[in-house]
């Protein structure tokens, strides 16, 4: 096991899982590997029309994508770590799949990875459009932030 490697078995929200790293505290599948000495990561997301319970029009989850993809293409804002590309953001059926790899920075990889698989999470979470019917774990989750900004209510920054 490479020390990058460790790096990520000793971290606590990371398991092991079929010589690849999960995130224990994300809402959709990721998953991270290291290949030599390059981290890979890799998210799937659900298209708009597959979290809702209603038809999305073409247009919208056409245009919803679009934005998505955009977004999803600044990840290499959100961390310090060396030679992040995004290297796809595809779609297929009811999965978006974002692709990322970066040079890992000693004792920082794990904490950049997870970075950026939120970002990924965020990104898609911001497109949430009010007005839907959204599948349950969408739903959950929108539930979730609205308990979560009520309890910060009144807050200051």
């Amino acid at each position: 096991m490479t020390d990058i490697e460790q790096e990520f078995a000793g971290h606590g929200r990371f398991e092991r899982s079929d010589g690849a790293f999960v995130p224990t505290t994300n809402d959709w599948e990721a998953t991270v590997s290291v290949d030599d000495g390059t981290v890979e990561i890799t998210v799937v997301v659900p298209t708009l029309d597959a979290a809702t319970n209603d038809d999305v029009a073409d247009v919208v989850e056409d245009g919803w994508y679009d934005t998505f993809e955009r977004r999803a293409g600044d990840a290499d804002s959100v961390t310090l770590a060396n030679d992040v590309d995004v290297e796809s953001v595809s779609r297929e059926g009811g999965d978006i799949t974002v692709e990322i790899t970066f040079a890992p920075r000693t004792g920082k990889a794990a904490d950049d990875a997870l970075a950026l698989v939120n970002y990924v999470e965020g990104t898609w979470f911001e497109g949430v459009i009010p007005g839907y019917d959204y599948v349950e774990k969408v739903d959950q989750m929108r539930q979730q932030a609205a308990q979560n900004a009520e309890s910060t209510e009144g807050t200051p920054l």
